[in-house]
């Protein structure tokens, strides 16, 4: 069983850092992809920032330039350095990886709230 266990989250103020990990286990296969998305009530999930299968990092617009994304492939985990949040970056963070022609994979989620 492939398990994805985020860590990280919690309260912070606006302005404030945060740091978010994932660590996977339960494989033997690379994971082709990790990165992070959020959801608040009521929406799906709002891919963030994913480290895909050529080593590139991708943003959201809504982050571009306050959050980074990283990866440790020897330790399979993945990192993101959120920097200057505000209060529209509140909700349940969830790790993702993926499996090449195998499936993905979601973390149970931790909350990141961001005080006004």
């Amino acid at each position: 069983q492939v398990q994805l266990v985020e860590s990280g989250g919690g309260l912070v103020q606006t302005g404030g850092s945060l740091r978010l990990s994932c660590g996977a286990s339960g494989t033997n296969f690379p994971l082709s992809a990790m990165g992070w998305y959020r959801q608040t009530p009521g929406n799906g999930r709002e891919r963030i920032a994913v480290h895909t299968i050529d080593r590139t990092a991708t943003y959201s617009d809504s982050v571009k330039g306050r959050f980074t994304v990283s990866r440790n492939k020897l330790l399979n985990t993945v990192y993101l350095q959120m920097n200057d949040l505000k209060p529209d970056d509140t909700a349940v963070y969830y790790c993702y990886a993926k499996i090449y022609r195998r499936g993905e994979y979601w973390g149970q989620g931790t909350q990141v709230t961001v005080s006004s």
